[in-house]
């Protein structure tokens, strides 16, 4: 453990100083990347034509700061790297009657473009328009916990800092956060932040969206899901941008169909601070927090800093399901000048935890062992906590430029790189057994193979999944008084390196032959170009077409016969494996009123197969099969009035499922792998937000939806496995001035549970998660401005529900009235063997933070 931390501190170090150099050398770039939070735009007259050297500028409404910018002889104007608020932009020039636009909103990670038509008139007149659809004037909007964009083009929510550091436990992680979002499930059965947690939505399961870290996409690379625990921990996310659609061409990432979950990470704060947090609660969960940010510094103040260091500990709520995190992230930004910007990030982590690989309880084991029984402490026992050992180091990096030219243009660069290497020793038996070590002479080594011949039944795993991953986003746009002209690429290659040797839990000797072993490496290219039409001033149409493409060299090694087998004698194969789809998407928004919107989007998308596919008897696969595909239709409206938010969509998708494999009946040929029953998801998803009283605000969001299988000769009319009927949830909070409180209700509906085989097997009743959260933090700009006091309770009610299952049992198939028998509708018994994920017990934390801010 000490090298692991000597290694920690080593990577944050270099990485800082490899930053704080490369932004410092007296190097010319032309380019630049900041959070995002980028305004551009174009000055116009009453016919439309471009007013040159007009005078802008950009104020923040709440802390009165000032940028003033020239627009060029094309009209365009850029301000780049601005702190996410309301803004007021005013518009002067010779001939014309200065022009204000008021309530501009800027979100973290959201662009902005913008075009400003002036009257003529004296520079006496003045004009006040709103900015982005009367936020300034809507209250319900300002004090939503997630928030719906006017110019949005598909059904989206933005997920604030704000809501992070006030409504969600210092401990928690990306799928928790998301939990606010409509239609989301999320459960970790060993508390809130300590274990592997997946979201699903809208019958999307994990690896069947995208997740990105400041727009760069992130994922395993054998099937595209995701580590919740071993990458972003909730102390380094700024916002998230939840887009629950494919997106538009532009929207990038191996799985972007079912929706893209944007993680932002926080902004390099410009004033000098020093912040110190404790957090300790249930499950003797300890967390160490320190955070620095530099403010301007360098002889000529255009670098700066943020640094993150933490320390988790945890006993978690499962039994002897430890979990010990280090980890340190560092963000660097230099300002070129007013329209080139670099920034640097870095994030290193190291997990380690005592989950094992099949982390669910039986039926049979809570029975006998109580509620939150994972691992025991039983001396000589194959399910003993000390047999199980996850080490997961971690790291994500990348270096940005983004720079705005004349006539509108501007460009994004981000290459980056980032690696998973989770290695792990576990026990596979379920039941509760003598073990012992006694060598024989057919076993003088202990090894698994030759332990179950002699009957000892004791056997453990030595696995590893490792990769590491490069790549780079690069985006062109244009921006004209017609519209946004967009273009660029994603490009990702990845390594990787996977085996699964049977192992001896005591002498931690592997078998000679693998269960499975696999090198390989990927290529995915994906170009892109759309155009954002403004058609008329209140109707854009957007139109674009992404091109994906995948490429595998896939090398398989000799094993015992559980996927390859021996392969005649030859030490590995070899296949190679090439994947193409063209993607187009379309969409609309209409600004009914100032502060009314609808929108309506068509897109397509892809996933490839997974490597599985080559997980096959001499490891050749004549026909590869072709990608999934996806269409979805969707549309939706936002109304912000002055006391209520209201939004709303309607969401049709066609989904081709997962792969089922068929086995010729004489033994002889290849496996064929095939795509699974289709499945349509509809539904209709509901949000809103009521300002009650001044601080007071309820909200609230529901779903009502379905994820069933269609088409001749498969199960139609089944659901697909954890697709809830339904959600709601529902937030009361209070904030003024230091005090902040909020109490959360997550209600899942009733859903269908299967063992891959696509029956209708278990049914998993409603159940509801109650959050309360009670913050008071120093605001007064005064020097130990951020010093707060919080208690948070996550499962406040302490319930106890069984949320999802794998059954044991295959099921029975039912008799139909005439007398035949139904393959598809079937029942299956409860077995003791079922597995069971269930809710963590309620958890209470303290969280002191000191926080020191020095003068700007």
């Amino acid at each position: 453990m000490k090298q692991d931390l000597v290694k920690l501190w080593r990577c944050v170090v270099v990485a800082s100083l490899f930053v704080i150099v490369f932004a410092a050398s007296p190097i010319r770039m032309s380019g630049q990347q900041g959070p995002d939070t980028t305004l551009t735009g174009i000055i116009l007259d009453p016919q439309g034509n471009a007013v040159q050297n007009a005078t802008v500028t950009v104020k923040n409404e709440s802390t009165n700061a000032v940028r003033k910018l020239t627009a060029d002889a094309q009209g365009h104007f850029s301000s780049l790297d601005l702190p996410a608020g309301r803004y007021t932009v005013e518009v002067t020039a010779p001939g014309f009657g200065t022009t204000d636009r008021t309530g501009l909103l800027i979100t973290a990670g959201q662009p902005q473009d913008i075009s400003i038509n002036l009257n003529v008139g004296n520079v006496s007149q003045q004009v006040t328009v709103d900015g982005s659809g009367a936020d300034s004037d809507s209250i319900a909007a300002q004090a939503s916990p997630v928030q719906s964009l006017l110019n949005a083009r598909s059904a989206r929510s933005e997920i604030s800092s704000e809501f992070i550091q006030q409504f969600t436990s210092p401990v928690a992680d990306y799928t928790e956060i998301i939990q606010i979002v409509p239609g989301t499930f999320t459960i970790n059965t060993n508390g809130v932040g300590l274990g592997q947690a997946t979201t699903s939505f809208r019958g999307f399961q994990d690896g069947e969206y995208d997740i990105t870290w400041d727009g760069i996409p992130f994922q395993d690379t054998n099937t595209p899901s995701h580590h919740s625990w071993a990458f972003f921990p909730g102390q380094w996310i700024g916002g998230v941008d939840f887009d629950r659609s494919p997106g538009s061409a532009s929207t990038i990432g191996p799985t972007p169909f079912g929706g893209s979950v944007n993680l932002l990470s926080k902004e390099v704060p410009v004033q000098h601070a020093v912040r110190g947090t404790v957090s300790y609660g249930s499950f003797n969960t300890l967390l160490l927090d320190g955070e620095y940010d530099s403010g301007s510094i360098g002889a000529n103040r255009k670098t700066s800093l943020s640094l993150d260091v933490h320390r988790l500990t945890s006993d978690g709520f499962e039994t002897f399901n430890h979990q010990e995190r280090n980890a340190g992230e560092i963000k660097v930004r230099y300002q070129f000048s007013d329209k080139t910007v670099l920034t640097g990030f870095s994030g290193v982590l190291i997990l380690d935890a005592n989950t094992p690989d099949a982390n669910l309880p039986t039926r049979d084991q809570v029975a006998q062992f109580g509620y939150n029984f994972l691992l025991n402490d039983i001396p000589n026992d194959p399910s003993n906590y000390h047999y199980n050992k996850n080490h997961v180091p971690t790291d994500f990096e990348y270096v940005g430029v983004k720079s705005l030219f004349d006539h509108g243009w501007s460009l994004d660069v981000k290459p980056y790189t980032y690696s998973y290497n989770n290695h792990q020793h576990y026990t596979n038996i379920g039941s509760i057994t003598t073990l012992t070590d006694t060598p024989t002479a057919a076993d003088p080594n202990g090894y698994c193979a030759t332990i179950q011949s002699n009957g000892r039944l004791p056997c453990g795993i030595d696995k590893l999944n490792s990769y590491r991953q490069y790549g780079e986003t690069s985006t062109i746009s244009q921006t004209s008084k017609y519209g946004v002209f967009r273009t660029g690429l994603w490009y990702n290659w990845s390594t990787t390196n996977r085996f699964q040797f049977p192992s001896d839990p005591l002498t931690g000797l592997d078998q000679t032959l693998p269960n499975f072993h696999e090198t390989y490496y990927t290529n995915i290219y994906q170009p892109y170009a759309e155009y954002e039409y403004r058609a008329i001033p209140r109707l854009t149409l957007t139109g674009g077409l992404k091109y994906a493409y995948y490429n595998q060299n896939f090398t398989q090694f000799a094993d015992d016969g559980k996927t390859v087998g021996n392969l005649n004698g030859a030490a590995s194969i070899n296949n190679v494996a090439g994947y193409h789809s063209y993607l187009p998407s379309a969409d609309a928004n209409y600004r009914i009123m100032n502060n009314w919107s609808v929108y309506g989007q068509f897109s397509k998308g892809s996933i490839i197969p997974p490597t599985s596919v080559f997980d096959v008897s001499t490891g050749k696969v004549s026909d590869l099969p072709k990608p999934t595909g996806v269409s979805t239709y969707q549309t939706g409206s936002v109304l912000k009035l002055k006391r209520l938010m209201l939004d709303g969509d309607f969401y049709y998708i066609k989904f081709q499922n997962t792969y089922s494999a068929f086995n010729p009946t004489d033994g002889q040929g290849d496996t064929l792998y095939f795509l699974g029953p289709d499945s349509i998801s509809k539904g209709v998803e509901l949000e809103t937000n009521v300002s009650l009283w001044k601080g007071l605000s309820f909200y609230a969001n529901g779903t009502v939806g379905s994820a069933t299988y269609t088409g001749a000769g498969v199960p139609s009319g089944l659901w697909v496995t954890n697709t809830p009927a339904n959600t709601q949830g529902y937030g009361l909070t209070y904030q003024d001035k230091n005090i902040d409180l909020g109490i959360f209700d997550k209600r899942i509906g009733p859903q269908w549970n299967d063992n891959g085989s696509y029956h209708n097997q278990v049914y998993t009743d409603s159940f509801s998660t109650v959050n309360l959260f009670l913050n008071y933090t120093v605001k007064n700009h005064s020097r130990f401005n951020g010093t707060k006091v919080g208690l948070s309770f996550n499962n406040l009610l302490n319930a106890h529900d069984i949320v999802g299952v794998i059954p044991a049992a295959s099921p029975n198939p039912l008799i139909l009235p005439d007398g035949t028998m139904s393959p598809y509708l079937a029942t299956t018994a409860i077995s003791g063997g079922d597995q069971l994920t269930q809710t963590p017990g309620r958890s209470v934390m303290l969280t002191v933070t000191f926080g020191y801010t020095g003068k700007r």
